[in-house]
């Protein structure tokens, strides 16, 4: 019998894995109202709390009185606009780059930057827990995919040498892991890819305006920023726009704008996006920058701290990224409903996203949270974990 789209939801939905979105009304704050309950969000990736900062509004009205809503094309037609060109220098100022690339998302930029690199005969070394994009862009390239355990520095120099090539090489790792809050081992991914003649690239989404000096990401803040040769970042999260970007050599940039198919196939980002993220680089850059970092900081040690003390097992780390390992999918979605009624959302994370057995709460902070929030939201979780006997 054939499969039918009702069989194959029963199916997911038997599993624990049916998905639904959540009403978020109003703006994307620290407080918010979803599915209409005021909640604590404790699941957005708006680290700085950009999403609704004036600086970056007030750019985004601008730019639409005086350039209209729609860049009305790809960026190789008549797509590319004054507002596209001074993001991409502003990027390569602040990453201190030779050169910069903006994408429509963070997904649409590894999905073509990697087929533009590589195709059949290239191999790419991939983290076995990097983030689901990036394993589209490897698929997509038709290039060899050789899987590393995650940051696993010695299995990988095993790897490249069993798995030689007379085509190019890759190394490609996420910055700052998205489910686990952990960093990727970049000053020795740098070693080897230097000792190799391969390429490395960065998926520093959720390290862009948050790790290093004025914000410019994992590999600075491990002293390797000259190192990696392909720095991908969003705007989407911290930097409380939307779209992404590469920061790369001048070469590599030529070749992406005649390689790279999600570029070349897309109309460009829209006016009042393209000035957002404008004011939002500028914005990271700036003494106000430095004192949100430093806030999402304490938070995050504070909220690390308290969950660690109550007796929750979390992993190594110092990122604004904490999860609290779960276990099933059924558990994880329940521990999620409960905190919902108690006005704190943290969702739910379960396969694919994760690997079967390690579905979880994924907490993420932001530099606009009050200590107040940080202590109520500690202790409503370790209320419910008590009451579900996780603790």
């Amino acid at each position: 019998m054939a499969r039918t789209i009702e069989n194959e939801l029963a199916e997911i939905e038997s599993r624990g894995l049916l998905r639904r979105t959540r009403l978020i009304e109003g703006r994307q704050g620290t407080h918010v109202n979803c599915d209409g309950r005021e909640v604590l969000l404790l699941c957005s990736n708006n680290y700085l709390g950009l999403a609704d900062h004036p600086a970056l509004a007030t750019a985004a009205t601008a730019a639409i009185r005086e350039y209209g809503t729609s860049s009305g094309a790809s960026r190789l037609v008549s797509g590319t606009m004054a507002l596209h060109e001074q993001l991409e220098q502003a990027v390569a100022r602040w990453k201190q780059s030779e050169a910069a690339l903006i994408f429509n998302s963070g997904h649409a930029a590894n999905t073509g930057i990697i087929p533009a690199l590589v195709g059949r005969g290239d191999v790419v070394f991939s983290d076995r827990l990097n983030h689901a994009s990036i394993i589209d862009g490897i698929l997509l390239s038709g290039a060899r995919l050789v899987r590393y355990p995650h940051n696993d520095i010695v299995r990988l120099a095993r790897l490249m040498e069993q798995h030689q090539t007379s085509g190019r090489v890759l190394i490609v790792s996420d910055g700052v892991f998205s489910m686990d809050g952990d960093l990727a081992p970049l000053p020795g991914l740098v070693e080897l890819a230097r000792s190799a003649g391969a390429l490395l690239m960065v998926d520093d989404a959720h390290g862009s305006a948050v790790m290093g000096e004025q914000g410019r990401g994992s590999a600075e803040f491990l002293g390797v920023r000259d190192g990696v040769d392909i720095q991908m970042g969003t705007f989407g999260k911290a930097l409380g726009s939307f779209g992404a970007y590469a920061a790369v050599s001048e070469q590599l940039r030529r070749l992406l704008v005649n390689r790279c198919r999600s570029f070349i196939f897309s109309t460009s980002l829209p006016p009042a996006v393209l000035a957002a993220s404008l004011a939002a680089v500028e914005l990271v850059q700036s003494p106000e920058g430095d004192q949100l970092r430093q806030r999402l900081a304490t938070n995050s040690a504070a909220f690390r701290r308290n969950l660690a003390a109550a007796g929750f097992v979390i992993p190594d780390g110092s990122t604004h990224i904490v999860p609290i390992v779960l276990g099933s999918a059924g558990g994880t979605m329940g521990f999620c409903e409960e905190l919902l009624t108690e006005g704190i959302f943290a969702q739910g994370i379960r396969p694919p996203t994760v690997p079967e057995g390690t579905s979880r709460l994924r907490f993420t902070l932001m530099a606009t949270m009050a200590d107040a929030d940080i202590a109520d939201a500690t202790a409503c979780i370790c209320q419910v974990g008590r009451r579900r006997g996780v603790l």
